[in-house]
């Protein structure tokens, strides 16, 4: 390989090496639940399969809504840009840099494939694990399409039906992918019975759809320093979350036209951010998808009792839940 090829595999590194690596773990956990070896080396590579996708989708993901930063560092189109910029390159150095990205994107995704078929081939649940694995990322690819639509398809659409497609755009591109499928296939590759998967289920799905609400919560009101990007950052990007959903279901005329003239517009200052801010909050917004997290973490919860775990691996799911559901950034 070229050295100048090195930097794409710098930049998937240096994604790798941050992160909560919520899905790896979830994978480990699915994988003990159904009685998998804690000394098993597979699942660990199942795992960074996993994060190895979610680097990927991170990367493509940063384009799509053309946000400049991740983690609290560049994200990685504008660090190619940067690049571009030092060694004093021709042409032009923004185009260099998404075009870059995808590229990194693609490679994390062909590694990401290499590293689960290989584990997957090594057991004899292969087909079934292969399967749950291209759902997942049909799933996110899918629902990042979804996402994309809803963020410009605004004409004649109510807030009823907003809400809808923002919980469709949520489980598909965010719920299941964060939290179902990777304990799932953590699941299957240790040779779980149907009867387990739907118990795991029961758990994932109302935590997945927490973890994406409360996200929804931190792309408007989270600490710029704890998340690592700016202030209402889902609003300049236009996003169509369950919490706009509902405040537009509760704002009179006016807040309702300040609101929606908000979305998507990139240039959008501090003082409009605090002013939607008070909105999502006046209108009940804001407690309603909190409250909301609260009743699925609960409900997670309550269901975890359901599977069978020895009380290392109980306490341990327990923690992350509460991380998951409590988390600043």
């Amino acid at each position: 390989m070229s050295e100048q090829a090195v930097d794409l595999v710098d930049e998937i590194s240096r994604l790798c090496s941050g992160g909560k690596r919520v899905r790896g773990l979830l994978a480990w956990y699915g994988w003990r639940a159904a009685g998998g070896s804690a000394t098993d080396h597979r699942i660990v590579e199942a795992a960074a399969a996993l994060e190895l996708f979610q680097a990927a989708a991170l990367i493509h993901d940063d384009i799509v809504d053309r946000s400049d930063t991740r983690r609290g560092g560049p994200s990685v189109h504008k660090s190619f840009e940067a690049l571009h910029s030092i060694k004093g390159w021709t042409q032009d150095g923004s185009h260099f840099g998404v075009a870059a990205a995808v590229l990194a994107g693609d490679l994390a995704l062909s590694a990401s494939e290499e590293c689960f078929s290989a584990v997957a081939d090594a057991t004899p649940y292969a087909a079934t694990a292969t399967s749950a694995f291209q759902m997942m990322r049909f799933e996110v690819m899918t629902g990042q399409y979804l996402d994309l639509v809803s963020e410009v398809d605004v004409s004649a659409i109510s807030a009823e039906a907003m809400l809808q497609r923002a919980r469709t755009v949520l489980r598909h591109k965010s719920a299941h992918y964060t939290t179902v499928w990777p304990f799932e296939i953590g699941a299957i590759l240790a040779g779980a019975d149907e009867n387990t998967l739907k118990k795991l289920r029961r758990f994932s799905t109302p935590l997945g759809i927490a973890f994406q609400l409360q996200d929804d919560i931190l792309g408007v009101f989270g600490d710029p320093e704890l998340t690592g990007k700016p202030a209402g950052d889902d609003l300049r990007e236009g996003k169509r979350t369950e919490l706009v959903a509902h405040a537009l279901l509760s704002l009179d005329a006016a807040g309702r036209e300040t609101l929606t003239s908000a979305l998507g517009t990139e240039d959008l200052n501090d003082v409009s951010v605090a002013e939607i801010q008070d909105l999502l909050k006046d209108s009940g917004a804001l407690q309603r998808v909190t409250t909301e997290v609260s009743q699925l973490g609960s409900e997670a919860l309550t269901n975890l009792n359901n599977l069978n775990l020895d009380d290392r691996t109980r306490s341990e799911i327990i923690d992350l839940t509460q991380r998951l559901l409590h988390r600043k950034s």
